[in-house]
């Protein structure tokens, strides 16, 4: 199972830098980096709230699972 995080092409469709989502979000530039890069393996459900609401978007558009192949 691989769940593939899509971050960066969400506030990249919105025009949004790392640093004004942290600053909406209330996380760190460092947690929202490994958010962005997949580096991470857990997400509050209150930071994916916070972050759905400052980008204006749904869970499903920064997250996407894709099965393994085998």
């Amino acid at each position: 199972m691989a769940i593939i995080l899509r971050l960066d092409r969400v506030m990249a469709d919105r025009k949004m830098t790392l640093n004004e989502l942290s600053e909406r979000v209330g996380v760190t530039n460092v947690n929202l980096s490994k958010l962005k890069t997949g580096k991470v393996s857990a997400v509050r459900f209150s930071t994916l709230n916070a972050i759905c609401r400052a980008l204006d978007c749904q869970p499903g558009d920064i997250l996407e699972y894709q099965p393994d192949t085998e």
